[in-house]
């Protein structure tokens, strides 16, 4: 028997992504897209069915995005998707107006040529993101900006405690870039950010990014209110008609 040569085919592709990432980014996009809502119940036998994997893949992911604030196990009936409360919701805000506004200020203290460069084509990403309309490529346009600062910022510590957050930002941002009175703005105001940085002017540059999350938070905050209200609304006109009034009160 003649001995064939080992050509390429013998050796082995290595993929980097795993399936636990790949289950992971699954569930996470369907969340961040609204394809699955706040309070939804998350089955592991319907997720093992519809995503083609095992039980043992769903449940590490959905472990994962608990982690993340995405997903909790409330009770019994098992994980649903996490319900972030309007009180949650401006407490992540007040903590983005601290660390995003010093992460601005270090970057225009800290940034290269090369470091602002890289902003710049950030905000073009976002700019084209924006007008084509796809809510994941926004927040994952939007996602690169802040690497960019981050990187730059030359504190890890301020830029670990954003990363913690980044999730539940990324639902934030998801919730307030889907409403169509947010887009335009929104890169409007990143603009003023990298404009004060280019000129060095750091206090300009802070002002410039807590404009922007406040600009943010308005729109996120008053669409969960409403929801918060239509829920209530909702909840009261069920229990109200079954509420027994004993004629003899009030008399």
């Amino acid at each position: 028997m003649k001995r064939q040569p080992l050509d390429d085919s013998f050796k082995v592709n290595r993929n980097p992504v795993t399936l636990r990432e790949i289950v992971l980014d699954k569930l996470r996009g369907a969340i961040m897209n609204f394809h699955l809502l706040p309070g939804d119940r998350l089955v592991e036998r319907d997720l093992c069915d519809r995503l083609g994997v095992s039980r043992t893949s769903v449940r590490e992911a959905l472990r994962h995005l608990e982690s993340e604030g995405l997903v909790e196990f409330a009770d019994a009936k098992g994980p649903r998707v996490a319900i972030i409360t309007l009180e949650d919701a401006r407490d992540i805000y007040e903590l983005r107006c601290v660390l995003e506004g010093l992460i601005v200020q270090l970057f225009t203290l800290n940034a290269k040529s090369k470091d602002i460069r890289a902003l710049e084509r950030a905000l073009e990403e976002n700019r084209e993101s924006l007008e084509q309309g796809e809510l994941q490529q926004v927040l994952d346009s939007v996602q690169g900006f802040y690497d960019v600062l981050l990187e730059g910022s030359g504190n890890r510590v301020a830029a670990q405690q954003l990363r913690q957050l980044q999730a539940r930002i990324s639902y934030l941002r998801a919730t307030s870039v889907s409403q169509k009175n947010r887009r335009g703005a929104s890169n409007h105001e990143m603009e003023k950010i990298v404009e004060a940085i280019k000129s060095g002017d750091p206090q300009a540059a802070h002002q410039a990014s807590v404009d922007h999350v406040r600009a943010a938070a308005k729109v996120a905050l008053e669409y969960l209110r409403q929801k918060q209200d239509d829920t209530t609304t909702s909840l009261r006109a069920i229990v109200e008609p079954l509420t027994v009034k004993d004629p003899r009160i009030g008399r």
